[in-house]
């Protein structure tokens, strides 16, 4: 059982980088971990959570510290995530991106549940580490929980600016009983321990700021290789199986359950049935995709209404603007012009 929960191979990027940086043998610190160099070579395998957190457990032995979680941090690159990490850093805001990668997590890991909310004007996003079933024992270290929310932060740096700091970071296990200055001095905030939940608190205002690197089409284009990723993980996963065909066909015009049930080769019933048994329909999976991808296009001002209208797989500007209206009780025109206000 251990070995199903894991984690992109992506990792070893930042993990190998700080190594190196502490003068840590990677090759001997695999070969005492257990783990096969050639794992490494494969930027789509994963590693198990168990193998994760026993190497960030070596390398602060071997350094006699604990603070390897924020030296993972500091070394973030993109690639590490896949190309979910070039969709976060070409969001148009850090909520935009936050909400990715929850929405994306099992491309990193199937180790946590990862959700987003607003709460009295700040952003939430909070980290529920999965137990071991019979010892309700977290299949993620403490040093891993910290690296991941770690990363997140240093990504938020990238992105909005170099002394970025959250509001308050929550974290489930106890206070330990070694010096968490490290902690401190990284986060530049409040922590908290024997917490509910682990958790990061943004300033929501802030994340909802229109960031200079932020791209629509090209988020797009590395959303599109996250569901043919995600269809390759997951096979059972009917949605963002036919959501990466949605978006194949949308330009044509909107594909129908029959056509898709068609060229998955199952039966239009068959086809309802799953999605059903996964909490879902084909409207919705339609409607969802269209409006995600209207919302990104409506930034790029060099795309006109009906070219948008087009793209989203509507046969006439009247349908686009009543679907438009349904989605934000705006018009394309009020919306797009709100924006430059």
């Amino acid at each position: 059982m251990e070995d199903y929960y894991s984690t992109l191979i992506g990792w070893m990027i930042p993990i190998s980088k700080a190594m190196e940086a502490q003068k840590i043998d990677v090759s001997l610190a695999l070969k005492e971990c257990n783990m096969s160099q050639d794992v490494v070579t494969d930027q789509e395998s994963r590693i198990a959570a168990e193998k994760f957190s026993d190497l960030i457990a070596y390398c602060n032995t071997k350094l006699s510290r604990h603070d390897f979680s924020i030296l993972i941090a500091e070394q973030f690159h993109p690639g590490m995530f896949h190309a979910l990490g070039y969709a976060m850093m070409s969001s148009n805001t850090l909520q935009d991106a936050l909400e990715r990668i929850a929405h994306y997590k099992r491309v990193v890991s199937n180790t946590c549940q990862l959700i987003t909310y607003e709460k009295n004007k700040q952003l939430v996003f909070e980290m529920d580490v999965v137990t071991y079933e019979g010892t309700n024992r977290p299949v993620l270290s403490h040093s891993a929980v910290e690296t991941f929310l770690a990363t997140l932060i240093r990504f938020a740096r990238e992105l909005v600016t170099l002394n970025f700091s959250p509001i308050k970071v929550y974290f489930t296990c106890s206070k330990p009983t070694h010096d968490i200055s490290y902690l401190e001095d990284f986060f530049l905030c409040e922590i908290e321990f024997d917490c509910e939940k682990n958790a990061i608190i943004f300033n929501l205002e802030q994340a909802q700021e229109k960031l200079l690197c932020g791209n629509p089409l090209i988020t797009h284009s590395h959303e599109k290789m996250l569901d043919e990723f995600m269809a390759r993980i997951d096979k059972d996963d009917l949605t963002h199986v036919i959501k990466n065909k949605i978006f194949d066909l949308l330009p044509l015009g909107a594909p129908s359950q029959t056509d898709i049930a068609e060229d998955l080769g199952m039966s239009l019933r068959n086809l309802q049935r799953k999605l059903h048994d996964q909490g879902t329909s084909y409207k919705e999976i339609l409607e969802n995709t269209r409006k995600k991808l209207t919302m990104d296009y409506i930034e790029q001002q060099h795309l006109s209404l009906s070219e948008i209208g087009y793209l989203v797989g509507f046969s006439s500007v009247g349908n686009f603007n009543r679907a438009f209206k349904r989605w934000t009780n705006q018009t394309p025109g009020d919306y797009r012009q709100g924006k430059k206000s």
